[in-house]
């Protein structure tokens, strides 16, 4: 499986609108002054500011050392990090993630226990990220097109999106008490279209293919998804589904 590129240009341009729709997921956690709070998954930083406007003491990791530079760039305290290897010396309030923890795939358990590890006593985990379900007809398609090149699509699938009940049972395997915990289905306009959220996401499944069948790829997917995600005036949107959760160390 490739791994998903990151930049923050393309970032902006085409995904700006994922920070917008994390503002729920900044009031379910209520920073409050003086708070240290981690920002798992912090990208490049939109959403760590406002953490920090709140009064809270912030830190953001991120994977990407281009958004971490990005977030870096605002005066934010930010540090790259693997998510499935937290390591850091602080200990928190509180740890929050939006539109992160579904890129991290390989071991959802070792993150949840990363930020239990995080954690003060007592302390809160609050999140939002792809549940199960998420840009169905988005993987689909791009699997239909791949597989029409003779290429195994699923072996390049990079996300995890579970179920609420899947999901809980990490969260309480890491030692945390479920407070919140629900899929959401959320219809997500796309300002720059279908192809504008293939190249901020779509990385992994085309990456490696040389540019004219990652061009052709992408466009039939494209073609496929038109039916479905594209209204009479031309406007795309995504199916989203998120889940949203928040969660409290210890019983």
């Amino acid at each position: 499986m490739t791994s998903q590129a990151w930049s923050p240009d393309t970032y902006q341009t085409n995904a700006g609108f994922v920070p917008v729709l994390g503002a729920p997921v900044v009031d379910l956690l209520a920073p409050r002054p003086g708070e240290a709070i981690l920002d798992l998954g912090c990208g490049d930083g939109a959403l760590t500011a406002k953490l920090a406007a709140s009064g809270a003491r912030v830190v953001g990791v991120d994977g990407s050392p281009d958004m971490v530079a990005a977030a870096q760039a605002q005066g934010l305290d930010a540090r790259v990090m693997d998510g499935h290897t937290l390591d850091l010396p602080e200990r928190f309030d509180a740890v929050f993630s939006n539109a992160a923890l579904h890129w991290m795939k390989r071991d959802p358990a070792a993150v949840a226990a990363g930020v239990a590890r995080h954690l003060k006593p007592g302390g809160r985990f609050v999140g939002e990220f792809g549940g199960f379900g998420n840009v169905a007809a988005c993987t689909t398609a791009l699997l239909a097109a791949l597989a029409a090149h003779g290429i195994d699509g699923a072996a390049r699938h990079p996300w995890y999106f579970p179920t609420a009940e899947d999901y809980a049972a990490v969260l309480e395997a890491a030692g945390f008490r479920v407070e919140v915990i629900q899929l959401i289905p959320r219809p997500t306009p796309l300002p720059q279209g279908m192809a504008g959220w293939f190249a901020a996401f779509a990385g992994p499944f085309v990456q490696d293919l040389p540019a004219d069948q990652r061009a052709t790829v992408l466009r039939q997917a494209e073609d496929l998804l038109r039916l479905s995600l594209c209204d009479s005036a031309g406007r795309w949107s995504a199916d989203y589904v998120r889940l949203r959760f928040a969660a409290r160390l210890g019983a």
